[in-house]
């Protein structure tokens, strides 16, 4: 099997993105992907993601396949005496390469760039529902250490 290459997203890749989202069972119904092009709620929300500092969304091909996405947030904060952190959101992988290691070499991934960044703690939130990836990401090595909570903004 070929190397993955892992880039910062554009907007060419929001259409594959839209897709990875939509295409999840806790994701289907939140998304609204087109049969052609994009909704320019996705265009908007990538520029304004590419206009903050330390917030990036990666895509990771194989032989130019796009096969998996995920978002990757530096977040600066005074607690832990001034810890910088990495969030990682809206980890997907594309229906069919699930199970090959990529999502694997998409969180070392991640956690090689929150080492470049001088981040202290890489911290992700999972959805309760979702114990497959609970037992994904605690044989990466992270622990659930806290509970999290939502408040939906309509």
């Amino acid at each position: 099997m070929s190397e993955l290459i892992f880039r910062e997203a554009g907007e060419d890749d929001l259409a594959a993105i839209v897709a990875m989202l939509d295409d999840d069972g806790l994701g289907r119904g939140r998304e609204r992907p087109l049969r052609s092009g994009v909704d320019p709620v996705y265009i908007a929300a990538l520029r304004e993601v590419k206009a903050q500092a330390g917030n990036h969304i990666v895509i990771v091909e194989r032989d130019g396949e796009p096969v998996g996405t995920y978002q990757f947030t530096v977040i600066a904060g005074l607690s832990r005496c001034g810890a910088r952190r990495a969030q990682i959101e809206a980890v997907r992988v594309k229906s069919g390469r699930r199970g090959g290691g990529i999502g694997e070499a998409m969180l070392r991934h991640a956690i090689a760039q929150a080492r470049k960044e001088g981040c202290q703690l890489v911290q992700l939130s999972s959805d309760r529902r979702r114990g497959r990836a609970h037992l994904f990401y605690e044989r990466l090595g992270f622990v659930a250490t806290h509970v999290g909570f939502k408040l939906e903004l309509k």
